[in-house]
């Protein structure tokens, strides 16, 4: 017989429902029943843990049946299989039944001893006798709402969006290209748009099969928590007078990309590494120092507001000041999104979308009116529902999504530190601004703290410390008194760590437990290239951090100033420096930073978002339109790098147990040669008008390579002519065996080059993306530059050895890879002008001590030492 484990927000809710079920059979019939409910007796809530402990409780061969009632006991029933032995796990239903009938119906048919399929259908079933007797006396829910029915906003917030009536939805589907997939910011314009509309609009996953749960696409918090990466489907259906007009305008805004840059800046480099504003037009923004170092007293803002004064009122005038509340926010976010995109631009004002979005959110305000309407205060309403779904953007699978639960953070913080003011004011006026100011006021940053205002506080410049930082605290930063910014947490990705770099300010994020002895006052210095933090350092370290931030200054401004200049190292060594490319801006960005050509051309990125395969016209043009941007300069073409996690819309790839395992790169079009050898014609014509090299990408032995350049003739034989004289051909090291085969695999070839990025996943056995592994993804690990250093040994005397993963727009990094061999570095555009200047300041007789030095080291962090040596060695620097 099966187990049944009912899983509630309240504990007394699950001991009466099993107590109904229970009635309807013979106790000796009874299958075994377990709840998980409530955090106590009285508390509400649901708790992950005590859910696994409750399916080992009833566990039976016969498997387990989950029963939840809404919100985040779905969540924590979901997260508790992760918690189970696997066989456990697979034999666990989680059922969406309704609670009440659906225990009812499960337990009756499970005490006849049938199978678990059969139970979880009747359960299902549980709500049909009730449908059928009221199907033609319901009222619609959106009719009830506008009379104010209760029953209205007392809906489970986490339900999906109502099916449409298939006799008048349409339908369509949309490919999600961007990098990060569909996070706060596209998903806030998609939200934005569709309200616009008469219509009822819900998304749908169709990457895995059969469109997948529905979510309401006018509620950010659904949207933005789909979990919709990059090459995903999905499908979008409308009703309504106007469904046709919004799926339209639905197509055309997936069409832009949702409005995204192809690229993003997290490439392992700040976007902007010279300090530049990206202030819009006419702005006379100030900006930090660019200089990824800083040292000064630490300014603390804790970001955790105090509500234990709160001093609720009656239920209405706690709905009254709920709504008082997001008025006065979204106003205060609006001022702010105008002056950020007045100050600093454009994109980081778009990220405040999100934070608006959220405020007008049904999924959000609708439970949180119910909760006030039960007699909960504002506060405790606002606490649970953003809680709630703070935790479902936390169990996204994409790291950069989960990273925008900061902008619920932020929207919380803001939203009770109004709430304490108005409770504050009805209470007693002078005990307002004692307590905001106590609670913290999130509504105007926090110039109090920086300005050295406040018991305890810093005096003059200095570096702010902070849990986590939020978009609205990194626009209204004043950085004449901020030189840096620490973070405990966050990740690189947040989009208040976006805004500060864009505004030019130093930034260290995931400190962790480094900032527990910091206090207001104390001295702080940090190096974000090394990562080292500082705690009170003494009169001499201060002294030398600040020599070198004025060194880095120098330098900066000499780079800027002779970008155009080649990088030959002291003792005449050319070492080429290249940009990365995936679209025609950048080529005209990286010949502007000084690049010497494009060292990789990402034609995956260039033409990914196309629902067709590019015609060979259509590379043929996109290709010259790169070289011309270059100023006729050689650009390097990769072939289709696809598979793992870069997917292509128009090119679908069977799915895989382990597809960064599986047929990846050149693999894929030996089941699909057509796609590739239209590409490589392209590459022909172009080559025969412009300088062009192409290379082919996770190449493992010599016969890929043999099958390749078989392909390159085919492709050259189209046109009735050869492969052009000009074109120098390569293949990309990113794999060990290819690295140990360097010498076979590169005897017939022009170039190779090392994608450490790769390079590094595989050897160290840790897909990049996983946050958990990030300790084990250090490209310059001593065995990565092993075998970097064995390439550069094995490959033939007349074949270049270049490296275009992100440890080439290092500086310090430029010069450990010159002294192991490599002679071409591709980079991330803005990083040019300081790689090369780098270079040309050291020589390469101590560029390979170096390099000795590091193939010597036992770990990543003792070569990362070596590097920091560096930053203040004088050779290196004179």
């Amino acid at each position: 017989m099966i187990g049944i484990v009912v899983v509630s927000h309240s504990r007394p809710l699950a001991n009466a429902a099993v107590a109904l079920a229970s009635e309807m059979v013979d106790a000796t019939d009874l299958p075994r029943i377990a709840t998980a409910a409530g955090l106590d007796e009285a508390t509400f809530g649901t708790d992950a843990a005590a859910v696994a402990d409750a399916v080992g409780a009833v566990d039976s061969p016969d498997g387990v049946l989950v029963l939840v009632d809404l919100g985040s006991a779905i969540m924590s029933a979901e997260m508790a299989l992760e918690f189970l032995d696997p066989a456990l796990a697979e034999r666990v239903v989680i059922s969406s039944a309704p609670l009440v009938e659906g225990l009812v119906a499960a337990v009756v048919l499970a005490s006849t001893g049938a199978a678990l399929a059969a139970v979880a259908v009747e359960a299902q079933a549980g709500l049909a006798a009730k449908q059928s007797h009221l199907q033609h006396a319901e009222t619609p829910a959106a009719e009830r709402a506008d009379h104010g029915d209760a029953a209205a906003v007392c809906e489970s917030p986490e339900k999906e969006a109502a099916p449409p009536d298939e006799g008048g939805a349409v339908s369509i589907e949309i490919n999600i290209a961007m990098v990060h997939g569909l996070h706060a910011r596209p998903a806030a314009k998609l939200v934005s748009l569709v309200r616009r509309f008469d219509a009822s609009v819900s998304l749908a996953h169709l990457s895995d099969g059969p469109p997948s749960r529905r979510s309401d696409a006018a509620s950010l918090s659904q949207v933005a928590t789909l979990n919709a990466r990059r090459g995903d489907r999905l499908l979008v259906t409308a009703t309504g007078s106007e469904a046709r007009e919004a799926l339209a305008a639905v197509a055309e805004l997936a069409s832009r990309e949702f409005g995204e840059a192809a690229t993003s800046s997290a490439d392992g480099v700040t976007a902007n590494p010279l300090g530049r504003s990206g202030a819009g037009d006419g702005a006379s923004a100030s900006t930090g120092s660019g200089l990824d170092m800083a040292v000064g007293p630490a300014l603390v803002l804790e970001m955790e507001v105090d509500t234990s004064g709160y001093m609720p009122g009656e239920t209405a005038r706690e709905a009254a000041r709920s709504v008082a509340a997001v008025d006065a926010v979204a106003k205060a976010l609006t001022a702010l999104r105008a002056e950020t995109a007045r100050r600093i631009g454009l994109a980081e004002a778009e990220i405040f979308d999100a934070h608006l979005a959220l405020l007008s959110d049904p999924d959000l305000l609708d439970p949180v009116k119910a909760g006030i309407a039960v007699g909960n205060s504002a506060i405790e309403a606002w606490q649970r529902r953003l809680t709630e779904v703070a935790a479902r953007f936390e169990a996204l699978d994409d790291a950069y999504q989960r990273e925008r639960v900061q902008d619920v953070r932020s929207v919380e913080r803001r939203l009770l530190s109004e709430l304490l003011r108005a409770g504050a004011a009805d209470a007693h006026a002078t005990a307002a601004d004692a307590h905001a100011t106590a609670a913290g006021d999130h509504s105007t940053g926090v110039a109090t703290a920086v300005a050295g205002g406040g018991e305890g506080a810093a005096e003059g410049p200095g570096i702010v410390v902070v849990p986590e930082l939020d978009a609205a605290t990194a626009a209204t930063l004043d950085v004449e008194q901020v030189t840096g910014i620490v973070t405990r947490q966050g990740g690189a990705t947040g989009h208040g760590i976006i805004v500060a770099k864009s505004r030019g300010i130093p930034v260290l994020t995931d400190a962790g437990e480094r900032l527990d002895t910091v206090r207001q006052g104390t001295v702080v210095g940090f190096d974000g290239r090394t990562g080292q933090l500082w705690i009170s350092p003494d009169d001499e370290q201060v002294t030398r951090i600040r020599a070198e931030i004025e060194s880095r200054r120098q330098n900066r401004r000499v780079a800027v100033q002779t970008a155009r200049q080649p990088a030959v190292t002291r003792d005449g060594c050319r070492i080429t420096v290249t940009a990365n490319v995936t679209s025609v801006d950048d080529a005209v960005a990286g010949l502007a930073n000084g690049a010497e050509g494009s060292g990789l051309v990402r034609t995956e990125v260039l033409f990914g978002a196309m629902r067709t395969p590019p015609s060979v016209e259509e590379q043929t043009q996109q290709f010259l339109a790169i070289a011309a941007a270059m100023d006729g300069q050689p650009i390097t073409i990769r072939t289709w790098d696809v598979g793992g996690d870069k997917p292509l819309r128009f090119l679908p790839q069977p799915e895989e147990a382990n597809p960064f395992l599986g047929e990846r790169g050149l693999r894929l079009f030996r089941r699909q040669p057509g796609v590739l050898v239209d590409q490589l014609q392209a590459v022909c014509r172009a080559a025969r008008e412009t300088p062009v090299q192409v290379m082919f990408p996770m190449v493992s032995c010599p016969a890929e390579v043999a099958w390749a350049l078989d392909c390159l003739a085919q492709a050259a034989s189209r046109d009735g002519v050869g492969v052009p004289d000009g074109l120098h051909v390569g293949v990309m090291i990113e794999i060990p065996a290819a690295a140990l085969a360097a010498g076979r695999i590169a005897a017939d070839l022009d170039f190779v080059s090392i994608g450490t990025n790769d390079l590094t996943q595989y050897t160290m056995a840790a897909e990049r993306g996983n946050a958990a592994l990030t300790h084990l993804v250090q490209a310059l690990d001593p065995s990565v530059l092993r075998l970097v250093k064995l390439v550069c040994d094995e490959v033939p005397p007349a074949v270049e050895v270049a490296v275009c993963g992100d440890v080439a727009s290092s500086p310090t990094s430029a010069i450990l890879l010159a002294g192991l061999g490599v002679r071409e570095l591709s980079v991330v555009g803005p990083a040019v002008p300081e790689v090369k200047s780098a270079l040309r300041r050291t020589s390469l007789s101590h560029a390979e001590a170096l390099g000795r030095q590091a193939l010597q080291a036992g770990t990543a962090d003792e070569v990362k030492s070596l590097l920091v040596s560096l930053l203040t060695d004088r050779e290196a620097r004179a």
